[in-house]
Formats: structure tokens, sequence, C-alpha cells
């Protein structure tokens, strides 16, 4: 009789320690997932997969036409840098659930907010240069008031803005300098060390120089680098992207970000201030095509009412191929940015190939109706596998 107890006592602490096991390995909370389950569920994958095809694809039709030269990187870098500066301000708005179809037009308003005063008006560039970002980032402020307080449809309201600021750009160039481009600001540059300093030309000449005297990178005759130095186009682009990226994947307001594209009446019942963050991202939107502008006067030297045209799409087809959702709640700042290199890696290697340039537009297109369709595979597989 004593052996069937010790029999049945053994028995049962055996349960008790095997008890914690099994619902471990059944607990949701504390499961393995796989690194393909994580790959799977990073928005960014579509976009990695495409650049390291557009480099395979160049480096086997363009690899030896200088492309790949230093100062052809630089060329398609800062292609690249421009369009991903505003790309970086529209993936945080798509992925709070918002469109800015005003961004292209008000790149060409704030180099015209930027022009026009000093050069019409005897205003001090650096007060010209605030001038526009306060005029640009009152006006995103504006678009987002009217979205949260009208209720109507981002993609109209902006849509609206986008016709408004495009003629007031021609009306305000031939107004003032009876022509479509207001020329002669580069010089004003040249004059404002401080100005001249944040957003023309390059930056890091030493390193340059120094790499250039140890035969690292490629120089001319004279012994100076073939590359002067970062284009300051670059450097912004590295520090809106960083910035953008710090404060969607580290911060509470990042968290709302999502959260808002991911349903805005939820996010409201629950405390986040949902007219507040979509009122901020249209002003930061607008930050970032006014920078666009500024750093293109700075670099062409002038101002003209067509520049901007389009970069909107662009900047949303960028943003879409980084992986972020349409509908909203889904995206990456990493991505955008990929999407913006391969912008930059096409539009400029197209010239080095044989390939007729009318086809860039044709492969944006193309670009855009695979990049959505991979995602939507990428999200049922990854929604499969939960």
């Amino acid at each position: 009789m004593s052996a069937i107890n010790e029999s049945v006592t053994n028995m049962i602490h055996s349960n008790r320690a095997k008890a914690p096991e099994e619902a471990a390995s059944t607990d949701e909370r504390v499961r393995r997932i796989s690194p393909w389950r994580i790959l799977l569920d990073r928005p960014e994958l579509g976009s990695i997969a495409g650049t390291v095809l557009v480099f395979v694809f160049f480096g086997i039709f363009a690899g030896g036409s200088g492309m790949f030269a230093l100062d052809g990187v630089i060329n398609w870098a800062q292609v690249a840098g421009y369009l991903g500066i505003i790309a970086v301000g529209a993936c945080l708005l798509m992925i709070a659930g918002e469109f800015d179809l005003s961004m292209g037009s008000m790149i060409g308003f704030a180099g015209v907010m930027v022009a026009i005063p000093p050069m019409y008006l005897g205003w001090p560039l650096w007060a010209s240069v605030i001038f526009a970002f306060a005029g640009s980032m009152a006006l995103g402020a504006l678009n987002g008031y009217l979205v949260v307080r009208t209720k109507l449809p981002s993609f109209i309201v902006t849509l609206a803005f986008m016709f408004i600021l495009r003629g007031l750009t021609l009306v305000l160039s031939t107004g003032f300098a009876n022509s479509t481009i207001v020329s002669g600001i580069g010089d004003k540059f040249t004059e404002d060390p401080v100005v001249s300093a944040l957003f023309q030309g390059t930056t890091l000449h030493w390193l340059f120089s120094a790499l250039a005297g140890m035969n690292l990178i490629e120089k001319l005759p004279s012994g100076d680098p073939v590359v002067a130095g970062l284009p300051k186009v670059l450097v912004w682009w590295i520090v809106m992207a960083i910035a953008a990226g710090f404060v969607l994947a580290r911060t509470r307001f990042g968290n709302w970000i999502y959260t808002v594209g991911g349903d805005a009446n939820a996010a409201k019942n629950v405390g986040v201030p949902v007219r507040r963050v979509k009122i901020s991202l249209f002003v930061l939107t607008a930050f970032c095509a006014c920078l666009f502008g500024v750093l293109q006067v700075a670099d062409v030297g002038s101002a003209a009412a067509d520049r901007g045209l389009q970069k909107e799409f662009e900047a949303i087809i960028a943003v879409v191929i980084g992986g972020t959702l349409l509908t909203g709640g889904f995206g990456s700042v990493i991505g955008a940015c990929f999407g913006a290199l391969i912008f930059g890696v096409v539009q400029i290697g197209i010239s080095y190939t044989n390939i007729d340039s009318d086809w860039y537009r044709v492969f944006l297109g193309g670009m855009l109706l695979l990049a959505v369709l991979f995602n939507h595979y990428i999200r049922s597989r990854a929604a499969a596998t939960k």
C-alpha cells in the first residue's frame, strides 16, 4: 500500500514540474519567433530587396561607365538626398493615415519666398530664409487644421493647396521678376556666411583632401580630390532620417503616429491627441518641402516657378516602395530612404546606359505597382504565420 502511495505522490510531483514547462511552451507571450517571421514583419524588406536588384542591374549594364566612381556616386546620391528629405516627412504623415499633395508646389513656393525679398525688397538673406520656413510651416498647419476640422480627405484639401501654391508662385515670380525664374540669388548666399554654411555647397573638405592625399579616392591632376566634399543636401538627409527614425521608433509621439494611422477613433478614445499629431505632421511635411526648396535655390543660384513639379508623387512612391501602407499604421523611415535611393540610382543611372531616358517614368510606375503587390504579399504571409 505504501508503495502505491509513493508512486502516486511521485506522479503528482512530476505533473506539477511539467505544468510550468507546458504553460511556457504554449504561452504566446514567451514563444520563440523565427528569423523569417521577424524579417517578414519589417516594412523595409521590399525596398532593401529592390535596392539590391537595382544595384545589380546597373552594376551589369553600367559598371564600367563611371557610375560607381566617386563623382558618379555623389551625382545619384544628391538626387536621392533631395527626394529623401521630403520622403521622410511624407513617410511619417502616411503612417498616420494622411497624404500631402502640396509638397511639390511648396518647394517652388518656398524657393520664391527665399529669392524675392532679398532681390526686390532689400531683405537680408537670413531673414528671407526664416520667412520661408515660417510661411511654409504656417501653410502646413493650415492644411492640417482644415483636414482635422472639416474631416475632408487630406487628398482633397492638399490637392487644392497644390494648385493654389503653384498659382501663387507664378504670380509672385512674374510680378516681381517679370519671369518665371528669379535669378541672382546665388550671390546673396555667398555673402551670408551663416546661411551659406547651412545650405550651400559641400562640407568635410579636409576629409576628402586627406583621402585624396593618401590615394584612397580619385584626384585631379592638380592633386585636389575629384569631389570637393560632401554635399549639404546629403548631410540634411542623414540628419532628418536619423531624427525621424528615432522619433518613430523610440518615443511616445512615434507610438501615437502608428496608433493614429491604425485607427484614429480608437486612438482618440485612449487619450491620444489625434488632432495635434496630424497637424504636427503636416507642419513637418511643409518644413521638409521648404528645406528642399532652400537647398535647391542655394545649389542652383535661382528660384523657378516650376520647381518641385510632381515631386509629391515621387515622394509618395518612394514611401510606398519603402513598405509604408497606403492605409496607414505601418511603415518605416529606413524603407522610405531606400525608396529614395532607388529613385536616385535609376534616374542618374539610366544616363550611364544605352537605355532611353524616356523609360524612367515607366520604371517609376512599374516600381510603384510592384511595391504595392509585394508589400501586400508580405503582409499576407506575415498575418498567416501568426
